[in-house]
């Protein structure tokens, strides 16, 4: 029989989509999947079997076999997309996880505001319309001593909205040191193009002098900016000007003053061996006028842009229309409004899961990894080549960029097990777990493996 009719006949061989659709639903874990994504799956399973045989394959796939298929590519993906995953890199403010957990408190003012309605934007006591700021505007006053605030959806609308009331069509004067990149491509030169500001930079890449900036400053200046290098540090043969210094300058020349934090801490790190790193309230009370931050790195709650500063100067950002297009909804409200309350109770180290992990001591993420090694047997231990060594984690996020935190991870590679074959299945589990290939083994840290991981990640390897 000549090969295309050979083909043609296999190819009749195949079940219709229907039929094989009724074989998938059948298998328990599809029972919640949508019918329309079972047959799409269905359509692709085909499709690559026909695939096959044109290209020369001797058989076709037994119907429950193609069924299988299906039901594989259902699970692997899940029924939703967003989904959770076990962090074992060791990276705290994971950007592409989610950055910060949210505490306990803030989960359950999350489910409390999604499941009836909220006073968002009702003074109930005066029987009028009230503000959705309204929530966070006096624990925010109060946490770091601005007379006002102002909360957008990301650090980087933040400064867009900033940039845009107060400087548009004005000169921005920027040390070249600071025109940083915050990931993604985004540039705080495109966001000034973007608000209209025109770029003024002084100073050089390593040094910047106040000199500079008093000789930039002319009739077309509104704003002097001062971006904290968050993300990347410049060392050596350096010099930058001090909060206090620019406040003072701009204070003479009568130009408003604005610091982007970029990752914005309420706490002093430095008692938990951290390098100093520049927290809101202090900047504060340096004199800075305007002050930006997010929400969701070191401060340890949802995504938010937070802009602190005078009362004056935070209103006309509140009454710029871009605003309304980048407000914050209600459950970043309830969010936020809980984390920051943490903060003012005294509980925040205790209870936002970023400050629990960031100054977690090595002994206790020892405990905690010696913990799942007693859920494994010995022959799985040996088997993947488990065992605890002594490695670094990152912040993350960035944040505190040169810090390298003292951390437990369990190792895996053997023979039997290639460290890169389980880093596939491991990223192919339910949910999936993320760790990180270093010196031909893969290492799971456990700083950032939360003690509700244990138990699942435990059954998984031992599936391995």
């Amino acid at each position: 029989m000549p090969r295309a009719d050979k083909a043609q006949a296999l190819l009749r061989g195949l079940p219709g989509v229907d039929a094989l659709v009724g074989r998938a639903v059948a298998h328990p874990d599809l029972r919640s999947m949508p019918r329309q994504r079972v047959t799409e799956s269905a359509r692709e399973v085909l499709a690559a079997e026909r695939r096959r045989v044109l290209e020369g394959a001797s058989s076709v796939a037994e119907a429950s076999t193609l069924a299988e298929r299906v039901v594989d590519r259902l699970t692997r993906s899940g029924v939703f997309s967003l989904d959770r995953v076990i962090n074992a890199t060791g990276v705290v403010l994971h950007t592409n996880l989610g950055r910060a957990l949210l505490s306990p408190l803030a989960q359950e003012r999350l489910r409390a505001a999604a499941a009836g309605y909220t006073n968002l934007e009702m003074d109930i006591g005066q029987k009028e319309r009230g503000s959705r700021y309204a929530h966070v505007d006096g624990l925010l006053q109060r946490l770091t001593g601005a007379p006002a605030s102002l909360v957008v959806n990301n650090c980087a609308s933040a400064v867009l909205l900033a940039l845009e009331s107060l400087a548009r069509g004005k000169e921005v004067i920027v040390s070249r040191g600071e025109l940083i990149e915050i990931g993604g491509e985004f540039r705080i030169p495109d966001i000034m193009r973007r608000s209209g500001a025109l770029l003024r930079e002084v100073g050089t890449t390593n040094r910047t002098h106040l000199k500079d900036y008093a000789q930039a400053i002319g009739p077309e200046t509104g704003l002097i900016l001062k971006v904290h290098t968050s993300n990347y540090r410049v060392v050596g043969f350096t010099a930058a000007v001090s909060s206090r210094e620019l406040s003072q300058l701009g204070r003479e020349r009568g130009i408003p003053v604005m610091e982007d934090l970029g990752s914005g801490c309420l706490v002093d790190l430095r008692r938990y061996g951290f390098p100093y790193e520049p927290t809101v309230p202090e900047v504060v009370a340096s004199g800075v006028d305007i002050v930006s931050f997010s929400g969701d790195k070191l401060l340890g709650g949802p995504q938010a842009g937070i802009v602190v500063g005078g009362a004056e100067l935070v209103e006309r950002l509140a009454r710029n229309p871009l605003n309304r297009a980048l407000r914050i909804d209600k459950f970043t409200v309830a969010a936020l409004e809980a984390t920051l309350y943490a903060y003012e109770a005294g509980e925040a180290l205790e209870t936002i899961p970023t400050l629990r992990m960031l100054t977690e001591p090595p002994a206790a993420i020892r405990r905690r990894a010696r913990g799942l090694l007693r859920r494994l047997s010995a022959e799985v231990q040996s088997r993947l080549g488990a065992m605890l060594v002594d490695v670094t984690s990152q912040v993350g996020g960035g944040a505190l960029p040169t810090v390298e935190l003292p951390t437990v991870a369990l190792a895996l590679g053997s023979a039997e097990r290639r460290p890169e074959d389980l880093d596939d299945r491991l990223r192919a589990a339910r949910p999936p777990v993320l760790g990180r290939l270093l010196d031909d083994r893969l290492l799971l840290d456990f700083r950032t493996v939360l003690p509700a991981d244990v138990p699942a990640l435990a059954a998984i390897l031992a599936s391995l």
